[in-house]
This record gives C-alpha cells, sequence and structure tokens, in this order.
C-alpha cells in the first residue's frame, strides 16, 4: 500500500461520493472511511477493505474507479490512464470524427487502433437520452445507448470509407439482439454517421452487403445521426493493452464466428451461380 492514511481517506471520499460506484462498494469504503476516520489501525482496515473487494477484483467486476483503486490497495499502479484530453480533433481540415457501435467496445478498439492514420480511440455510450449514463446503467439496458466506439483518423492517410469496410468485417450484421456473446440492446450494431458524407457512404456500403447475397438472415445493422458520446471511465479503456489474454480469447471466438459466417456465404453465392 504506497498511499497514507490522509491520501486513502480522500480516495475513499472520492469513490463514495461518486455517482457510478455500486451501492454494496460504498457500504464497504463507507466502513473503510468511518474506522480510519476514529484511528483504527491503518494496515489492518486495509488488510480487510482488500479481502473484501478480492472476490469481484478476480472476476474483474468492480466499478471502474473502485478496479483502479483496489490496485493501490495492493501496492501495484492502477492501470495505465487514457489521456482524455488528447481525444480530440486539433486539425480540422484533416482530422475527422466516427463512431460505430458494433458490441461490446473491449473488442472495437484494437482493430481500429492499431491501423495506420487513427489519431485515438475512445470507448464510451451514445444513442441513447440519459445524460451522463454510467456502465452499470447502460449494461441494464434500459438508458437507449449502445457500447460503441468514437474514433478520430486523419483523413491523409486513412478515409471513411476504409473504416466504414473495416467496421463490417468486425461485426455481426444480422445480429438485432447484440454481438456473439454479448446480448441485450446495448450491444446491437450501429454506424452513427455525423454528416450527410458520412451517411451516403454508409448507406452505400450497406447496399452492397445486402446485394452480396452472403447472409442468410436480413442485414438489420442501423445507421443513424451522431449524438452525444459519454467516454466510459479509464477501467474500460483500451481493454487490449489491460487484460491481454482475456482480450485474445474474446477475439479469438469473434474471429472463428465471422469465418464461420463468411465461409457460409462463399457457398451459398457459390451455389446460387
Amino acid at each position: 500500500m504506497n498511499l497514507t492514511r490522509e491520501e486513502t481517506l480522500r480516495e475513499l471520499y472520492n469513490l463514495i461520493l461518486n455517482k457510478d460506484t455500486r451501492d454494496w462498494e460504498r457500504t464497504v469504503l463507507t466502513t473503510t472511511k468511518d474506522a480510519l476516520e476514529t484511528n483504527e489501525n491503518f494496515k489492518v482496515q486495509m488488510a480487510k477493505l482488500e479481502e473484501k473487494l478480492r472476490p469481484l477484483a478476480l472476476r474483474d467486476n468492480l466499478t471502474g474507479d473502485v478496479a483502479d483503486f483496489y490496485l493501490k490497495i495492493l501496492g501495484e499502479s492502477a492501470e495505465e490512464a487514457f489521456d482524455f484530453s488528447k481525444h480530440r480533433i486539433k486539425d480540422f481540415t484533416h482530422q475527422d470524427y466516427a463512431v460505430f457501435g458494433g458490441g461490446c467496445f473491449w473488442c472495437m478498439v484494437e482493430p481500429f487502433e492499431t491501423r495506420a492514420g487513427i489519431d485515438s480511440v475512445l470507448s464510451g455510450f451514445t444513442g441513447g437520452d440519459t445524460q451522463q449514463p454510467s456502465y452499470d446503467e447502460v449494461l441494464s439496458g434500459g438508458t437507449g445507448h449502445v457500447e460503441a466506439v468514437e474514433i478520430i483518423f486523419d483523413t491523409r492517410k486513412i478515409s471513411y470509407q476504409e473504416l466504414v469496410d473495416l467496421y463490417w468485417q468486425l461485426i455481426d450484421p444480422t445480429d438485432n439482439q447484440g454481438q456473439f456473446q454479448d446480448r441485450g440492446n446495448q450491444y446491437r450494431p450501429i454506424i452513427f454517421v455525423r454528416n450527410d458524407q458520412q451517411g451516403k457512404i454508409a448507406e452505400k456500403s450497406k447496399e452492397k452487403m445486402i446485394e452480396s447475397a452472403r447472409y442468410k438472415q436480413p442485414i438489420i445493422t442501423e445507421i443513424k445521426p451522431t449524438s452525444t458520446f459519454w467516454p466510459v471511465e479509464n477501467h474500460y479503456q483500451q481493454f487490449y493493452k489491460k487484460n491481454p489474454k482475456r482480450y485474445k480469447r474474446i477475439k479469438r471466438y469473434r474471429q472463428r464466428f465471422l469465418l464461420y459466417q463468411r465461409l457460409k456465404g462463399e457457398i451459398r453465392i457459390r451455389l446460387q451461380k
């Protein structure tokens, strides 16, 4: 534990006041805060807190900021912080935004972020009505939001058309109940377009997908105007870097499913010919 008593109390206060903190987490944190304020043994109280949080931490089921605090209790560095201040357009002549909902945002970042011409990829929520939705609120499916990625790209190095083409390779466009193992409206596939030019490119691309006859089921992927994009907290940003083994397992499952789906499509096309 690298934090002092005073630093720990400050962190506890912030987490207790954080609207994203779950009720159970808030109760446990409050108990520790109250004990520290009455000068209970610091190391003993932190050991008790670590023991209570451990089962959920091992299952990666703590809310984001509490998960970062748990790492500090262990004496480990908090997860690499995503620099939210750098996710903005600096050159309006040569940079643009693109927003895609394609299931869990954990698996949507790496395929875009590792492409030349991508300046930043931010995970978050969009398409709903609730202001500043929390991760748990969106997960419940009641806010109307979907998990999505907002991409800033250099138009001199990669085009919006190329991003859309890549997007179709990452999703099952026939599934309106979610994507792969992630079920629910918050995971449905949507292309969010921010102007008429993006809209025309997306619509034409979708028409080509339909005309290709690669899918037995209808293409249900929506195309909608962009709305407010709410970033998710640091813990959920760049999952593929922070949890490489788990990410590879999820990615492998998705790739196998998509490969099988494409092979069925190729067979269907050949039989039709």
